[in-house]
């Protein structure tokens, strides 16, 4: 405890990272707040009273769960800040699949860092737009959620203008978390919206088990819920090292290092989750198609219907079958993608440095090549478990809004979110000649994904 408090007391005497923090709280505030105020001429109790009404584990109660409860409020953030993950997703994918976004992000530097960024803000107003025709439309189809005495293109126009400047104005506060806070603004964001819902939903699950008299069950919960937030920081932070020596030359009679070091310590550090959680958020935007498709099926396809309806439900044995081998996919095309060993093979070459017992050039090409598919397996793998664990959790009777928290995106994204702020306090404790949050080590966030070089701790 004395060790605590007195990191506490080294945190606030950094006052520049105690304003960055009281910056940083101070526009998720903003956030929250902004997170419940309604869109006008829309009835928030009829809204939520429709969303009581369907199951609890269907998708979009799982994108209530991402906007901290704004979308079934009717919020001016109702779109949360997903439609600029969105963007920002297409646009890395076309940076590798495109010239001239690939020029962009590779040799144009800060110029083209800031027309990457002037793209991506343009397609996310895009995308906005669209998701927010579909909501607006949603809320006209629910019962009692929209003012019948408003003209529907005054609500329809106006409704419009609001939610795509909430989500700019969510974009920006963002960024300037990103600039002026603790970093990380984006990523800061979607943590606040879902960690909202942890304390209701952990209340409701207490309060339900105490109910029935299931306090064995209780506590056997949350030990293994805190079994899963460790398992799931090893997979986040785990790496392969590979040792890497510096070529010697000789300096009179005595052999040196070419970069003035021993090169000891050296490593090529292979993550075990490189893609991170990218292949979950691909494969749940494949698994919204067949939401999609179940509004158009017919009464007829009975049995289409059916499936549809049970790859809607993400506490199904279809839907998760189908999502964990996407994600299993996804993992392998996404690292495939960001991890480009002949890139670093080169860059050892350049730097006249080589892995003990492989040649330099192709061998070192084929063998960082072999050891990231390797490792991409048991890391899709775990990956594919953490993201299907929610459903594993319900059907062992737990309540399907704690049982979101027992895994998927929102737990990846919870314990990548917190290691990273964590890594950016530890940074300035360090700096400041100060002991770091854990007494060996460094903590390590999601930063450096794929392939990093550096010195091994």
């Amino acid at each position: 405890m004395n060790k605590f408090l007195e990191t506490l007391k080294n945190i606030w005497s950094i006052k520049e990272l105690k304003d960055k923090i009281l910056f940083t709280l101070l526009i998720l505030a903003v956030y929250r707040l902004g997170s419940y105020i309604v869109l006008p001429g829309v009835n928030a109790l009829a809204l939520d009273a429709a969303a009581d009404g369907r199951k609890a584990n269907d998708l979009l109660q799982l994108i209530n769960t991402f906007t901290g409860g704004a979308f079934n409020q009717g919020s001016i953030f109702a779109l949360g800040i997903m439609p600029y993950i969105t963007a920002s997703i297409i646009v890395q994918l076309l940076g590798f699949a495109v010239p001239y976004f690939q020029r962009l992000q590779q040799k144009e530097g800060e110029s083209g860092r800031k027309k990457i960024s002037q793209i991506t803000r343009f397609l996310t107003l895009l995308i906005t737009l669209v998701q927010g025709s579909g909501y607006i439309l949603m809320l006209k189809t629910t019962p009692g959620a929209v003012d019948a005495s408003i003209n529907p293109g005054i609500f329809w126009f106006s409704n419009m203008i609001i939610l795509a400047t909430g989500t700019i104005f969510a974009m920006w506060l963002g960024e300037k978390i990103t600039d002026k806070g603790i970093g990380n603004g984006i990523s800061l964001l979607i943590m606040v919206g879902i960690i909202a819902r942890l304390p209701q939903a952990v209340l409701s699950e207490i309060l339900g088990q105490i109910a029935n008299n299931r306090w064995i069950p209780l506590i056997l919960e949350f030990i293994v819920w805190f079994f899963i937030i460790v398992v799931t920081i090893l997979l986040v932070q785990g790496v392969r090292k590979i040792p890497i020596q510096a070529a010697k030359r000789m300096v009179g009679r005595a052999a040196g290092d070419v970069s003035g070091g021993s090169g000891a310590n050296d490593f090529i550090n292979l993550k075990l989750s490189a893609a991170g959680v990218m292949p979950i958020i691909f494969a749940q935007a494949i698994m919204f198609l067949p939401l999609t498709a179940a509004q158009w099926a017919t009464g007829n396809a009975g049995v289409q219907s059916n499936l549809l309806l049970a790859l809607n439900n993400p506490m199904s044995l279809a839907y998760n079958t189908v999502f964990f081998i996407l994600i299993v996919i996804f993992t392998y095309v996404y690292t495939a993608l960001i991890v480009n060993p002949q890139q670093y093979a080169e860059y050892l070459k350049r730097m006249n440095s080589f892995i003990p017992g492989i040649k330099p050039g192709q061998d070192t090409q084929d063998y960082i090549d072999t050891l990231t598919t390797r490792i991409t397996l048991p890391g899709a793998i775990f990956i594919g478990m953490i993201a299907i664990l929610p459903a594993i959790a319900a059907f062992a009777g737990v309540n399907s809004a704690f049982a979101y928290f027992f895994g998927g995106t929102s737990l990846l994204i919870l314990v990548g979110v917190v290691l990273d702020t964590l890594q950016q306090i530890e940074s300035y404790l360090l700096m400041r000649k100060y002991d770091g949050l854990v007494k060996s080590g460094r903590i390590q966030g999601r930063g450096n994904q794929g392939i990093t070089i550096g010195a091994g701790m």
